[in-house]
């Protein structure tokens, strides 16, 4: 029998990791910052920025083209207002939880939640 996820425990595994990887990615191809620069942003080493864009890391959660737009719209907030970075980012991430692509994610991850499983997203 599988890992028993809660939701924010995929948030914090998976979510969080990918939404810095999408946010370096921008920063870096569409803002022309330096692995260095972003790493400073993020409070993190130049190689750990240097993975997320070779992709070594943050790989299992796929984000909708929708999902990817909101990403890129929060990384250019980001980029205009870097000393708020977790402000924005924690925005971001409230913004994702629940998303159908996190559910895929947690249903894929813990085989022991059911097809119509709402959880991550309960009305």
């Amino acid at each position: 029998m599988g890992l028993k996820l809660m939701p924010q425990e995929l948030e914090v595994w998976y979510l969080l990791p990918s939404l810095r990887k999408e946010i370096a990615k921008t920063l870096v191809n569409e803002h022309n910052l330096s692995q260095k620069e972003v790493a400073g942003i993020f409070g993190m080493t130049e190689s750990a920025v240097s993975q997320y864009l070779k992709s070594k890391r943050a790989n299992e959660l796929k984000f909708s083209k929708t999902e990817l737009d909101e990403i890129k719209r929060y990384a250019n907030k980001i980029f205009e207002d870097k000393k708020n970075y977790h402000k924005h980012l924690f925005e971001l991430s409230k913004k994702m939880s629940g998303t159908k692509s996190l559910c895929d994610l947690h249903k894929k991850r813990d085989p022991s939640l059911k097809s119509d499983c709402s959880l991550c997203h309960q009305d």
